[in-house]
């Protein structure tokens, strides 16, 4: 059985889709306070989290983020803030998805199983892909170490923390430099899956990296966006931290 923690003021509800949930297999723990949360999903160690945004003592957008931090597992923002604005947020955050309560339950459970899946196979992977890595060699480009045997990547002998399923998309992507990689592509390296069109755990990801290898959010020029076709790792874009 698979465990949810849901972060939910509304006590109807947090029962209501609690007892949805349950009945298709889906433990799930109900917290009603934002501030009390990040420690409930710590020490719960859920399968997924899933936040309202509204929230006493502590927003979902700013636990989300805080929690990113320190959990690596699947977050998914369930609201009734039917907002693009939000949405991206939500997406920059650091969460998986953005599911509106107006959903049908049908369409959430759907989407919360893709979510655990793709959760379950990104663990499986990482297992075989960490063995296979540590028959690499180190990679330098400019002033960027990726060092697979130690799974450690270093910017102008700033020490870079990364998950590891970013240190993963990291090493896919440097690899094949110079290469445009598409979403089908990615996650069927790193998580064995499919692109469904609707999955954006790898924008998110991409993310999270072009932030911690200082590269431009507006503007990326080390991870690049190709438009309609994927991501590109620049190996020429890596000579100094502060370009």
């Amino acid at each position: 059985m698979s465990k949810i923690v849901f972060v939910e003021d509304d006590q109807d509800v947090g029962e209501l889709i609690a007892a949805y949930l349950g009945r298709h297999d889906i433990d799930v723990i109900v917290e009603s306070r934002g501030d009390r949360a990040e420690q409930v999903i710590v020490d719960a160690d859920p399968d997924l989290v899933m936040l309202d945004i509204m929230l006493p003592g502590k927003d979902g957008m700013t636990l989300c983020r805080d929690l990113r931090s320190r959990w690596t597992g699947p977050i998914v923002l369930l609201t009734s803030l039917d907002s693009d604005m939000n949405h991206i947020l939500a997406l920059e955050m650091g969460a998986n998805d953005y599911i509106l309560k107006t959903t049908p339950p049908a369409v959430l459970l759907a989407r919360l199983r893709l979510h655990l899946r793709q959760a379950g196979s990104s663990t499986s992977s990482n297992e075989d892909i960490a063995p296979a890595l540590s028959g690499h060699k180190a990679l330098r480009f400019g002033t960027l170490f990726i060092d697979p045997v130690n799974r450690q990547v270093a910017l102008s002998d700033e020490n870079i923390a990364l998950s590891t399923a970013d240190f993963d998309l990291l090493w896919e992507l440097a690899t094949h430099a110079g290469q445009t990689l598409n979403r089908d592509a990615l996650l069927k390296t790193l998580r064995g899956v499919s692109y469904d069109g609707l999955d954006r755990s790898i924008d998110v990801a991409i993310s999270r990296l072009r932030k911690k290898l200082h590269d431009s959010a507006t503007e990326p020029y080390r991870i690049k966006t190709i438009r309609n076709r994927g991501y590109l790792f620049a190996p020429h874009a890596w000579e100094s931290h502060s370009e």
